[in-house]
């Protein structure tokens, strides 16, 4: 029997693994896969999972305040990115860094492969500049510490530590969602329609 390295989306479309198609990425599979995938495994405080999709609108805020060297408030393009950060995990599913670092390059590429297919699929480049990366990055340390502290357990030393303090004020105004993944899946979709409609 063949191996199958296929996923059969609810959209109808069947998205090859190893040689992602953007034409086989649609943006309604991805809000439906985030919001039913949970962070840190699960090991979360509250009712509702904490989903990656509430991550990737905390991210895309964050990202919003932090702005890139050079350009103090990002375009909707590269916001556009930095919500999307994570959405191969729409079929990878997610999972904590020291498993992702304990699978090696393997993971990494196949994680490469999906984004770049997401990214042309909605008009960004396959890879993304350098300086876009970085701050999107720092935008999803400062999510991670926010998440870690808040519900995830963490003491905020040990937060401090491992993903690094988040400079004073950046936070403010800001709020974890835990809700059904219903209601997540729709503000997801709204965001990404926003963006779009902007760039």
């Amino acid at each position: 029997m063949a191996t199958r390295a296929w996923q059969r989306m609810l959209s109808g479309r069947r998205l090859d693994l190893l040689d992602p198609s953007p034409l086989d990425v649609e943006v309604e599979d991805i809000a439906h896969g985030l919001a039913f995938v949970a962070r840190w495994n699960g090991q979360t405080r509250g009712d509702w999972p904490y989903s990656v999709a509430e991550h990737a609108l905390l991210v895309e805020a964050i990202f919003g305040r932090l702005g890139l060297p050079g350009a103090p408030e990002p375009g909707p393009r590269w916001r556009l990115a930095a919500l999307l950060h994570d959405a191969p995990e729409y079929v990878i599913g997610d999972m904590i860094s020291p498993v992702k670092a304990q699978l090696g390059p393997a993971y990494a590429a196949l994680d490469a492969r999906l984004a770049a297919a997401v990214h042309l699929r909605f008009g960004l480049p396959a890879v993304l500049p350098a300086a876009v990366k970085r701050a999107i990055k720092r935008a999803d340390r400062v999510s991670a510490w926010l998440e870690a502290t808040r519900i995830a357990g963490f003491s905020i030393p040990e937060a401090d530590r491992l993903f690094g303090r988040p400079p004073d004020g950046l936070l403010e105004g800001l709020t974890l969602c835990l809700r059904p993944p219903a209601e997540s899946r729709a503000a997801f979709l709204a965001r990404h329609a926003a963006l779009l409609a902007q760039a």
